[in-house]
C-alpha cells in the first residue's frame, strides 16, 4: 500500500457522515436518547393531561354545575339521560352527573392520599432496614412478611364491623395493607446502593449518616419512590373500589366513584346502564392515566441513569 504524503486523511468511504462542528461524538448520543426519549412519553404526556383534566373535573366542576346532591327526590329516580339531566338519575332522584363530580374527590382524595402516605412510611421503613442492616434489618422485614399474609379483604371485613365507615378510617385501612411492597423495593435498591464505592468512600472519611442518606442515597431511590408513588395512587383508587361492595365507604349522602359503580351494578338488569357506566368509564380513565404517568416517569428516570454512565 502506497504512503500517504504527510498530513493527509485516508480518503472515506461516505458511510459515516462528518459529524457538525463543535458536536463531540458522546454529545451526539445523548442527543439522541433524549429525542427518543421525549418521542416515547407521549402516553405519559396523555396520561397526566387525563388525571388533571379528571381532577378539575371532579374539584371544578361542581362550581360550575350545580345539583342538589344531599336530598332525595323519588320523583325523579332513575330518569334515563336528558337536557336536565345529561347523564340521567340515580335511584334516589340526585343527578348522575353531579354524583359522579362529587364522587370524584373522595376518590381522588382516597387516592394522592393514599399514594403520600404508604409511600413516604413504606420509604422511611426500607431504607432504615437496608442501611442499618443486621438484626433491625431482619426483625423490619419479618414484620413486613407477616403483614403481608394477611389477606386484604379480610382486613378490609374486620375492620368494617368494627368501626364507623369514614373517609379517614378508609385511608388508613388502605395505607396500611398498600405500604408493604414500597418498603420491600426500598429496601433492595438501599442495600444495593451502600455498596457503591462513593458510599463507602463517605462512610470511611467519617461522613454522617445524614450525609450519606441525603447526599448518596435520597437522590438514587426518590425516582423508584416516585414511580411507585403513582402505582399506589392507582392501585389505592382500585382498592377503594373494591371494598365499597363490602361496606367500606363514605356514607351518604357523600359517595365514589365505586359506591356508584356498585349501584350501577345492582341496578344493571333494570335496564338502567346510564348508572353503570359514567363511574365505570371514570376509574378505567384515571388508572390508566396513573399508570400511564407512573410508566413514563420510570422511563425517564432509566434514561436519566443511562446518560449518567454514559
Amino acid at each position: 500500500m502506497p504512503e500517504l504524503p504527510t498530513g493527509t486523511l485516508p480518503p472515506t468511504t461516505g458511510a459515516e457522515p462528518e459529524p457538525p462542528a463543535g458536536v463531540s461524538a458522546r454529545s451526539r448520543s445523548h442527543l439522541g436518547r433524549l429525542l427518543i426519549s421525549a418521542g416515547e412519553h407521549k402516553l405519559a404526556a396523555a396520561g397526566l393531561v387525563t388525571a388533571i383534566g379528571l381532577t378539575l373535573f371532579s374539584f371544578i366542576g361542581p362550581l360550575m354545575y350545580h345539583a342538589n346532591e344531599t336530598a332525595t327526590n323519588l320523583v325523579l329516580a332513575n330518569l334515563p339521560p336528558s337536557a336536565a339531566h345529561p347523564l340521567g338519575t340515580t335511584p334516589e332522584g340526585r343527578d348522575e352527573l353531579g354524583q359522579l363530580m362529587v364522587g370524584g374527590q373522595s376518590t381522588l382524595v382516597v387516592g394522592f392520599a393514599v399514594a403520600i402516605l404508604g409511600t413516604a412510611f413504606g420509604m422511611i421503613w426500607g431504607a432504615l432496614a437496608g442501611y442499618v442492616g443486621g438484626f433491625i434489618d431482619a426483625a423490619l422485614m419479618r414484620i413486613v412478611d407477616a403483614l403481608l399474609a394477611i389477606p386484604f379483604l379480610f382486613f378490609i371485613v374486620l375492620l368494617a364491623s368494627i368501626t364507623e365507615p369514614n373517609l379517614i378510617i378508609i385511608i388508613l385501612a388502605i395505607t396500611a395493607a398498600s405500604w408493604q411492597s414500597t418498603a420491600r423495593l426500598v429496601r433492595g435498591e438501599v442495600l444495593s446502593l451502600r455498596t457503591r464505592s462513593y458510599v463507602e468512600v463517605s462512610q470511611h472519611l467519617g461522613a454522617p449518616h445524614r450525609y450519606v442518606i441525603v447526599r448518596h442515597l435520597v437522590p438514587n431511590v426518590v425516582g423508584t419512590v416516585v414511580v411507585t408513588a403513582t402505582l399506589s395512587m392507582a392501585d389505592a383508587i382500585l382498592s377503594y373500589a373494591a371494598v365499597a361492595f363490602l361496606g367500606l365507604s363514605v356514607p351518604p349522602p357523600a359517595t365514589s366513584w365505586g359506591d356508584l359503580l356498585t349501584t350501577g351494578i345492582n341496578n344493571l338488569f333494570d335496564g338502567y346502564w346510564w348508572q353503570l357506566w359514567p363511574p365505570a368509564i371514570a376509574i378505567v380513565l384515571i388508572v390508566l392515566a396513573v399508570n400511564l404517568l407512573g410508566d413514563g416517569i420510570h422511563d425517564m428516570t432509566e434514561h436519566r441513569h443511562e446518560v449518567r454512565s454514559g
